[in-house]
C-alpha cells in the first residue's frame, strides 16, 4: 500500500485525487464505452437475406479525376439490383463529359447535372438533397467522390445490417496506408473518431456518421425534413443529420472490415488542419446530452495529461505517477488494439499516445482560432 501512503503523504493530495478521478473516468469511458466496440460480436438473432434494392448516392464539384479511377468500383458491386445516382454539381472540369460516357456502360448509373451554381450557403447539403430526392429507392447507401469501397461485396454488406426497424447504418470511412508519419496520424484520428461514434451507438446513444461510408432510409430524410435545420451550417450533411435523427432503436453499425471505404488522407499539415477544422464547427450543434457526454470525455483526457505532468513537474513521487500513466496506457493497448483488429487498421498502435497528445493540443488550438474564421467552402 505504498501508493496509497504517497498520496497521503503528499502536499498535493487534491490535485493527486483529481488526477485518479480523471484517470476513473477515462478507464470507464476505455472498458464500459470503447470497449463495446473492441468485443464486439454480431448478433446472433436472425436477419432476414432478403437484399433491398439500394440507391447508392454521391456528389461530385469538379472531381474528374477521382471519379475516373474509384466510380466504376462502385459501379461493379455484387449486388442484385442497386442504381448509383451522381450529382455533378456545377463542375467545371471535365465531369460531366466522363459521367455522361459512363451512363452509356452501365444501365444503373443515374446523373443528375446541375448546371449553374446555385448552392448560396456552399457544402454539400444541398446537391446531396438533389440526390436523394433524385433516388428510385428507399434504402440509400453515400460515400463520396473520392472514395472507393473495399470490394465488390461493400454494398451488399452495409445493406445486411438493415432489419425491419433500422432506419441508420453507421459504417466505417478509412483512409488509405501510405508512408509518411502525416498518414498515420490521419489514421489514428479516424480511428479515434470512429471508437467514439460506433461505441455509444452500441451504448444506445448513437450521435453522428461519417458521409464517406453511411446509410439510411429515404423516408427517414423526408420524415426529419431533410437538412432544413441546419442549412446554413456548412459542414454537418453526416454528423448533424445523424445526430438530430438517430436514436437507440433505429441505428446499428456495420464495422467489418468489407463493409469499408477508402479515400486518400491529406498531403499536407496544412490541408489536414483546414478539413479538421470544418468538422470541428459542428460539434456544437448537437444535443446536449451528446455535447456532456463527449465533453467528459475530451475534459477527462484533457485534465489527466495537465494533472499528470504538472504533479511531475512538483516533484511528486514518480513510482506513483508512472504507475497511474501505466494503467491507463496498459488499457488504451488493449482497447484500441482489438478496435484497429475490427476496422482493419494496423501499423500505428506504440504512436498513438503521441498521436493522441498532440490531437489535443490540435483540437484546442483549432477550436480557438475556429472562433474568428467565417470561411467556408464545397
Amino acid at each position: 500500500m505504498a501508493w496509497l501512503q504517497a498520496i497521503l503523504d503528499s502536499q498535493w493530495i487534491i490535485l493527486i485525487w483529481i488526477l485518479l478521478a480523471m484517470l476513473l473516468i477515462q478507464l470507464l469511458f476505455y472498458w464500459l464505452v470503447f470497449g463495446r466496440l473492441a468485443f464486439y460480436r454480431p448478433s446472433r438473432k436472425p436477419v432476414s437475406d432478403v437484399q433491398e434494392p439500394v440507391s447508392i448516392v454521391v456528389c461530385a464539384k469538379n472531381e474528374y479525376h477521382n471519379l475516373v479511377k474509384f466510380l466504376p468500383q462502385i459501379l461493379s458491386q455484387n449486388y442484385p439490383e442497386y442504381e448509383v445516382v451522381v450529382v455533378n454539381d456545377a463542375s467545371e472540369d471535365d465531369t460531366f463529359y466522363l459521367l455522361r460516357e459512363l451512363s452509356e456502360q452501365y444501365s444503373h448509373l443515374k446523373v443528375v447535372n446541375i448546371h449553374q451554381n446555385l448552392n448560396f450557403f456552399k457544402g454539400k447539403k444541398f446537391p446531396l438533397s438533389i440526390g436523394i430526392r433524385s433516388a428510385r429507392y428507399d434504402t440509400l447507401l453515400l460515400t463520396d467522390a473520392d472514395c472507393y469501397p473495399a470490394g465488390p461485396g461493400w454494398l451488399a454488406k452495409m445493406q445486411s445490417a438493415f432489419t425491419g426497424k433500422t432506419g441508420i447504418v453507421l459504417g466505417y470511412g478509412a483512409y488509405t496506408p501510405q508512408g509518411g508519419l502525416l498518414n498515420k496520424l490521419i489514421r489514428f484520428d479516424t480511428l479515434h473518431v470512429a471508437m467514439q461514434y460506433m461505441s455509444l451507438a452500441l451504448a444506445g446513444l448513437p450521435y453522428m456518421g461519417v458521409g464517406r461510408n453511411l446509410a439510411y432510409r429515404k423516408e427517414l430524410f423526408f420524415s426529419a425534413g431533410g437538412f432544413i435545420r441546419h442549412y446554413k451550417v456548412t459542414s454537418g450533411d453526416d454528423d448533424l443529420f445523424i445526430n438530430e435523427v438517430a436514436r437507440r432503436s433505429n441505428t446499428r453499425i456495420q464495422p467489418s472490415p468489407e463493409a469499408v471505404t477508402f479515400s486518400k488522407g491529406k498531403q499536407n499539415f496544412g490541408a489536414w488542419f483546414r478539413q479538421k477544422r470544418r468538422h470541428l464547427t459542428t460539434g456544437g450543434f448537437y444535443r446536449p446530452v451528446h455535447q456532456f457526454v463527449l465533453g467528459l470525455y475530451s475534459l477527462s483526457q484533457l485534465g489527466f495529461y495537465t494533472l499528470l505532468i504538472a504533479l511531475a513537474l512538483l516533484g511528486v513521487d514518480w513510482m506513483l505517477l508512472s504507475g497511474i500513466l501505466m494503467l491507463r496506457l496498459i488499457t488504451q493497448f488493449i482497447i484500441v488494439k482489438r478496435c484497429m483488429i475490427r476496422l482493419g487498421e494496423k501499423n500505428f498502435l506504440l504512436l498513438f499516445p503521441f498521436f493522441e497528445l498532440f490531437l489535443m493540443i490540435v483540437s484546442l488550438v483549432l477550436g480557438f482560432t475556429g472562433l474568428f474564421s467565417r470561411k467556408t467552402q464545397w
